[in-house]
């Protein structure tokens, strides 16, 4: 993406499969803190003299590992390697060609940061409305603590989880909580895509968080400074993104919602208004690990995809 990207030519297909491929590694490293953060957002309150099941990070990953073993820490792993493949191919190999289109294909110089974010928005939205089936499912595994002795679980796996949907639900609960999902993945994608194309862009005026970062005592430009603008944007698109963050795993969690409104109304009656920030550490955690790894994989990845230089 960016500046280094444009001087090489890699197909959509390239960009298509190196992005999935770094994408699904991505989520193997960082699922852990996911199901941490499914859970927390789903804990209701409880009575004041009754202590929450999960407290923290570290501790709600315990909780899980100890009760459940280590390997529920990674419940939806199928899923959300369907979910890579698809929302994580898609929203970065339609990165360039649509921004390509919104700038016009007689543009000549720097890309403006306001198509970069109206450009990781769209693709974030596309390609999210393609895969919250395999959201929905992710969110549904993940959900499933430990259970009383002779309980069966829900699913028996994520193929049985999209057909037991389809068929107790309907087609149409595959998109359940498409709306939050749709406005969270949309605004992370945006803050996430743009602000790296914006920081790997190194010549530009208007980098306002790598000036920011360059402005401090020893920070010169290189990955570390790259690495430490993606995660202040990460952390911006958390703040902003965390409410509909919750109302998404909600909805996915439990069908006791009838819609985006009734989810946001209920929670802020039933929890209190600090319930949408339930899980915000590791939701940032996650999101800013996931980052790092995804596209420090991303471009070794699109080295295998190159077909020529561009003079």
């Amino acid at each position: 993406m960016g500046g280094h990207d444009a001087k090489v030519d890699i197909s959509f297909a390239g960009r298509f499969t190196a992005s999935a491929i770094a994408a699904c590694f991505a989520e193997v490293c960082t699922l852990p803190l996911d199901t941490a953060k499914v859970r927390l957002q789903l804990q209701k309150k409880v009575d004041v003299a009754a202590a929450p099941k999960y407290r923290g990070l570290l501790g709600t990953a315990a909780t899980i590992a100890r009760e459940e073993g280590a390997a529920a820490l990674w419940k939806g792993i199928v899923p959300g390697l369907h979910r890579q493949c698809i929302y994580g191919g898609l929203r970065i190999g339609l990165y360039e060609p649509v921004k390509s289109f919104y700038v016009g294909k007689d543009h000549v110089g720097d890309v403006p940061l306001s198509k970069k974010i109206a450009a990781g928005f769209t693709t974030g939205a596309i390609a999210i409305s393609i895969a919250n089936p395999t959201d929905l499912v992710k969110v549904r595994l993940q959900a499933e603590g430990k259970l009383a002795p002779g309980v069966p679980r829900r699913y028996a796996g994520a193929m049985d989880a999209y057909a037991k949907i389809v068929r107790q639900e309907g087609f149409a609960a595959l998109w359940t909580g498409l709306g939050p999902n749709v406005a969270r993945n949309a605004i992370i994608n945006a803050a996430e895509l743009a602000s790296y194309d914006q920081v790997k862009q190194a010549h530009s005026k208007d980098i306002l968080v790598l000036q920011t970062i360059l402005k401090l005592p020893g920070f010169k430009d290189d990955v570390v400074t790259h690495l430490l603008s993606g995660l202040g944007a990460g952390f911006f698109a958390v703040c902003v993104g965390s409410p509909v963050d919750v109302v998404k795993s909600r909805m996915m969690g439990d069908s006791a919602y009838t819609s985006t409104i009734d989810c946001f109304v209920k929670t802020l009656k039933n929890d209190g208004p600090l319930a949408f920030y339930k899980g915000f550490l590791p939701n940032f955690a996650r999101l800013g690990s996931w980052n790092v790894i995804m596209f420090l994989t991303l471009e070794q990845v699109q080295k295998a995809f190159v077909r020529k230089p561009v003079s």
